[in-house]
């Protein structure tokens, strides 16, 4: 746990909950208690033996240029045509940026978009998907991340396996998300940056979950954020890496790894579409906050 020197040890779980959070007064630094990789054998031909080494020690897999650039102008045209249709919209599905009426995300993109349905169902993502997770998967949630030119705001460090264990129920470390670029990303327009190793380290936070929590925290995040010492400790011992990479390209990353985004000031956009993909044997439980599930179109239960 965080001594009050800001110390930091490793503890392991209680028996009640794998990965408690949200309920001690101070921070925690929990050992993971699952694989990373649930299939070391090689089944598909889309990542070898060296890919699947790389996201096992390191928590991700950046693959450049993934898809071609005319499958990329399809998809550009489908998000402006989204942008410009969920400005006129109120519905929960779109999120805005806090402070202002821009549009900071757009939810189960691959429930109500056909185009956006086709990237969740993608064959060589999905032969990916199966080997790391080691089952079949469903998609656990989608999402296009907007980040404007000049008003494109940051996403503060998290590890999404927090949030979806504590307010979702996802009862084990068996998800992942892939990230595909929809515009260049550049080391300039807040590019996602994640620090390697982290994922097998659980950051417990402080702060009883509020009811109704997403309400307010897709827009800003406030509960289930890691506090300063474990994040000094965890790029001390994995530093900070920002992938970038074309239009097309796809970044893969374990449920667990820490990860956040600068906000982006550039005349350049960053958007790109999260399809989270979790194993069927890890189906979602009831919340570990004891609040309420979060609604359907967030976590798919």
């Amino acid at each position: 746990m965080m001594t009050s020197k800001g110390q930091v040890a490793l503890n392991h779980s209680s028996m009640q909950d794998t990965y408690p959070s949200r309920i001690y007064e101070e921070p925690n630094l929990l050992e993971r208690q699952d694989p990373v990789v649930y299939d070391h054998t090689i089944t598909q031909s889309v990542i070898n033996e060296e890919q699947l080494a790389f996201y096992d020690k390191n928590g991700y897999l950046f693959l450049e240029s993934f898809f071609d650039q005319n499958q990329v102008q399809v998809w550009k045209k489908e998000l402006a045509r989204l942008w410009d249709q969920s400005r006129l919209l109120e519905k929960p599905e779109v999120i805005k940026e806090p402070g202002s009426d821009e549009i900071r995300s757009i939810f189960a993109v691959h429930r109500d978009d056909e185009a956006f349905k086709q990237i969740a169902e993608n064959k060589q993502i999905e032969a990916i998907v199966q080997q790391i997770l080691g089952s079949n998967t469903y998609v656990h949630q989608s999402r296009i991340n907007f980040k404007q030119g000049f008003t494109g705001k940051e996403f503060y460090w998290h590890s999404d396996f927090e949030t979806w264990h504590v307010e979702d129920g996802m009862p084990r470390m068996r998800a992942l998300s892939c990230s595909i670029a929809l515009e260049d990303n550049t080391p300039n327009n807040g590019p996602l940056m994640v620090i390697p190793g982290s994922h097998r380290t659980f950051v417990s936070c402080v702060g009883e979950t509020p009811n109704d929590n997403y309400k307010t925290s897709l827009r800003r995040q406030e509960y289930g954020v890691p506090d300063q010492n474990s994040l000094r400790y965890l790029a001390g011992q994995g530093g900070i890496i920002a992938p970038t990479g074309k239009a097309g390209s796809i970044l893969l990353f374990d449920c667990n790894l820490m990860h956040g985004s600068n906000s982006n000031i550039t005349p350049d956009p960053r958007s790109n579409v999260f399809i989270v993909y979790n194993s069927v044997l890890n189906k979602l439980n009831a919340p570990y906050s004891g609040k309420q599930p979060r609604p359907n179109f967030i976590a798919s239960r």
